[in-house]
């Protein structure tokens, strides 16, 4: 998808479950119990500290921190009232098709090109978002692994594809071609009603944990798998509004807008605190 795969080939991939460490399917399961977590890293949105690629030491970067775009539009600086804005606490990030048929779009990094900004080892990444509709979007809410010197480990909370309003993915990936390895990719549909998705906010989460990586969706558990050795570093979130990801974009609605309400992040707390 964004290192050397597309998107449509990942999602047979994902649905046949090649080359995917063992999953876990969906089984009855407690909700996640936020309480006990402890927050360490909050983004109400409120306001919006970004920059393109951190020159201002900006708590967010405009574009993934390895330089690579993805999808069928143009991840954008930050200017006044494009691609970012806020509004009494919501972000919208609006993809937009420009007069001279270019589309451009927005991403957030939390860590920039250096290295710098909010990353964390285990813990539950959250956030709560409402999709746009539309043939062509492609949200996403995902983690990239800090340390890329080997290989690069991906945790993608969630990934949206306007063609199919009734469902969403969530998955993994470990991509090691670059440096003449194999990739590992698993990964999970889920069925929702048709809509919900774009007429509400919704919460998309996961708990990276040493020994299991389990994901939420509105905080009830979805589906989970072994957390490899590859997952103990820290990660950070990125989130952005995509078009494409293969699919036509002829139809997509212009402009596309993506909605969030806040991305969190959360240490479980000591045993002994928690209870």
């Amino acid at each position: 998808m964004r290192y050397g795969i597309s998107s449509k080939a990942l999602g047979l991939l994902i649905v046949l479950g090649l080359g995917a460490l063992p999953g876990q399917p969906s089984v009855a399961q407690e909700p996640l119990n936020i309480n006990a977590y402890q927050l360490t890293f909050e983004e109400s949105f409120d306001s919006l500290d970004v920059s393109a690629w951190g020159e201002k030491s900006s708590r967010w970067i405009a574009h993934t921190p390895w330089n690579g775009d993805f999808g069928d539009a143009r991840f954008t600086d930050p200017a006044p009232g494009f691609p970012f804005t806020t509004d009494q606490g919501i972000l919208k990030i609006e993809a937009r098709k420009e007069a001279d048929g270019t589309w451009r779009s927005g991403l957030l990094s939390s860590v920039n090109p250096k290295g710098e900004g909010f990353s964390q080892q285990f813990g539950y990444f959250e956030a709560r978002m409402k999709l746009p509709p539309g043939k062509g979007v492609w949200p996403a809410f995902w983690l990239i692994g800090l340390d890329r010197s080997k290989y690069t480990a991906e945790i993608d909370v969630l990934e949206y594809y306007g063609r199919a309003p009734y469902e969403f993915s969530m998955g993994f990936h470990i991509w090691r071609q670059s440096q003449g390895g194999q990739n590992t990719t698993g990964g999970h549909w889920q069925t929702v009603q048709d809509g919900i998705l774009n007429s509400e906010y919704h919460t998309y989460g996961v708990d990276i944990q040493a020994d299991k990586t389990s994901f939420y969706f509105d905080r009830q558990f979805i589906w989970s798998f072994d957390t490899p050795k590859e997952f103990h570093m820290p990660f950070y979130p990125l989130v952005n509004l995509a078009l494409g990801s293969g699919w036509p974009i002829d139809e997509t609605p212009n402009p596309s807008i993506l909605l969030v309400d806040y991305i969190h992040v959360y240490q479980r707390k000591p045993t002994d605190a928690a209870n």
